[in-house]
Parts: C-alpha cells; structure tokens; sequence
C-alpha cells in the first residue's frame, strides 16, 4: 500500500511539474521541446517504479532499462536539434533578378531540402521587400543591388547599419522596342530623357516620334541605380501609367507593339537577357560600347555596378562562413558560371 501511495504521489508531482514546464515552454513559444518535456519525466517515472519494486537489481537489467530510456531522450532530442540546426542556416532573401544566382549559392552549400520560394529560409522577392526583411530582422542576408537613400535612412533609424560585400558585377542597361531605330545613346543623352530635357527620338537620331520613358516604383534596385546616375540631375516625374511594377512589367511595357516607336525603359543585363528573354526589346548601347558581359569585364560599358551581400548586425555565425565562402574562386566561379560577371578576375 506504501509503494501504491509513493507510486501515485510522485506520479501526481512530475504531472504538476510536466504542466507547468508544458505551459512555460508554449508561451515562450519553443515548441520544439514539448516531446523533451514530456518524455524525460516518464523516464524518471520509469526509474523510480523500477527502483521501488527492485527491478533492476541486477547490471544487466540496469543496462537494458538505461538503454531503453537512453534512445527514448535521443528520440526526444530529435526535433530541437533540428530547429536549432535550422536556425543555424542563414535565412536569405534577394531581389528578383538574383534568384538564379543565389539559388545556386543554396544548392551548393545548404542541406539537401524543399525551399520554397516564398516561406522558407530561402526565399525570392523584390528589392524594397528584401531590405524591408533585413531591417525587420526577418532575414540575416540578401543578395541585391545597393541600397537607396531611403532603405539607407530606414536602417539607420532602427539602429542599424549595412554591411555590405561586393559578390559580383553587373552592367545597367537601357531597352527599346526591337523595331526602334536607335541602337545606340550617349551617357549624356540618357541623363537629359530621364530629366525631361530631351523628349522626341530624332535629337537623338531616330524618328520623330515623342519618348515615352518607362520609370520603376522607388526603393526598387533599378530605380535607385538610375537615381545614382542622374546624380544631382532631377529626374523628371512620370505620369502614373509610365511608372511600372515589377522588373518583367517594364519590359512588358515596351515590348508591347502599341509603344515600340516610342518606348524606352531600363533593367540589369542578366535579368533581360537570361530571365525574361524577351525578343522584342533591343539592348541600347551606351557611348557606342555594348552591354555585354565582356565589356562589363573589361571595364568599357560606362555603367557597371556591383552586387552585394548585405547583412545588417545578424548574430548567425554562419552567415559570415557563407559570404566569404561566395568570395572564394569557388564561389566567384559559381557567379561566372550562372552567368554573370564575377568581382574580379580569379
């Protein structure tokens, strides 16, 4: 009756214990351990029935009982082990027309796994969103152009800087419709269509025909890479059916038949050439030399720029690993090999 009553108190007390470890755990939003909590006071419960009886009197049962309760902790350890792996794997974010390159980043370096695109530890967006993600502290990287004005001021009201390491190149291109004449503008001369000084094609050498200059929405990596080109030239402000969405809406824009006398618009080389493959727009050449990925090597297209991985304060060790990983000959071929143009040459 004695070890009936002890059987059922100390029952009673790991239950009370158990609840409210449970509890505290949930709150403290660290599902993770729930299977822990719950399976380490069984095996106490274990143990002490098993003293109280004297069933494990012998070595040999006392192994055999250890090593039962030994792969049910194992067991048990399983799901915070990996939460706390995950949590290990920098989470990253990056601008659309990087998906292809960090996409390889993750096939060569992370786990074997399913990342979906929009809720994982890898994920694609736009530029504004995946500095937005950084300064929430959502993502520990992104992969993106540099940061505008505003995503700069942003960061900095909430404490934080920018850490930013350049992983490769990149040439800023501008595009017509194919059936434009012009295939070539002055550095110059783009500077004066996106400050509404120059507006028709023929002061620039193709038809008479009034230049409809497709603009992106703010904080955007394009935009924030033409803003840097015009410098202190204001640019000029474009009615609301001239400013598109996305990076694949401003091609869609001028490709379409009804603008190709007129339309004008601008993006990131990799992303017209390799993403969207659009036929019906035609590359500009700036000052007479070609957007192509030899030019950007060599340093002749005036308007190369280049890529970063940015961080903002993250505290995953990892992250660093990663990046310098990215800096290696390794990783700058992987950069080479996806198509773009590495940092420097390896």
């Amino acid at each position: 009756m004695i070890k009936f009553l002890q059987i059922v108190s100390v029952m009673i007390g790991l239950s009370v214990v158990t609840v409210m470890v449970a509890l505290i755990v949930i709150l403290n939003g660290h599902m993770h351990f729930l299977t822990l909590v719950y399976t380490v006071p069984v095996c106490l419960f274990v143990l002490f029935v098993g003293g109280i009886f004297n069933w494990i009197h012998t070595k040999k049962k006392r192994r055999w009982l250890m090593s039962v309760l030994g792969v049910a902790i194992v067991i048990a350890l399983i799901t915070p082990i990996q939460h706390y792996y995950k949590l290990s794997i920098p989470t990253v974010d990056a601008a659309t027309a990087m998906y292809p390159l960090y996409a390889a980043f993750v096939e060569a370096t992370y786990p074997k796994g399913d990342y979906q695109p929009y809720n994982s530890r890898v994920q694609v967006s736009r530029t504004p969103e995946a500095y937005q993600s950084l300064i929430a502290g959502d993502v520990d990287l992104i992969f993106v152009a540099a940061p505008s004005v505003s995503q700069e001021w942003q960061a900095e009201k909430e404490g934080l800087t920018f850490d930013m390491t350049p992983i490769g190149r990149e040439a800023f291109v501008f595009f017509v419709h194919h059936k434009n004449n012009v295939d070539n503008v002055t550095l110059e001369q783009v500077k004066k269509i996106y400050a509404g000084d120059i507006t028709n094609w023929r002061d620039v050498g193709g038809e008479d025909e009034a230049i409809r200059a497709f603009q992106r929405l703010a904080d955007s990596g394009s935009q924030t890479a033409l803003e840097k080109l015009m410098g202190n030239m204001p640019i000029m402000k474009a009615p609301s059916e001239n400013i598109a969405s996305g990076m694949g809406g401003i091609i869609h824009e001028v490709s379409q038949y009804r603008n190709y006398k007129n339309a004008m618009g601008y993006t990131f080389r990799y992303y017209s050439t390799e993403m969207v493959q659009n036929k019906k727009i035609k590359l500009l050449s700036i000052d007479g030399v070609a957007p192509t990925k030899e030019n950007i090597r060599n340093g002749t297209y005036p308007l190369v720029s280049e890529f970063y991985a940015v961080t903002a304060g993250t505290e995953n060790e990892n992250v660093q690993k990663l990046i310098d990983w990215i800096r290696t000959d390794e990783g700058q071929g992987l950069v080479e090999k996806v198509g773009y143009v590495p940092v420097e040459n390896y």
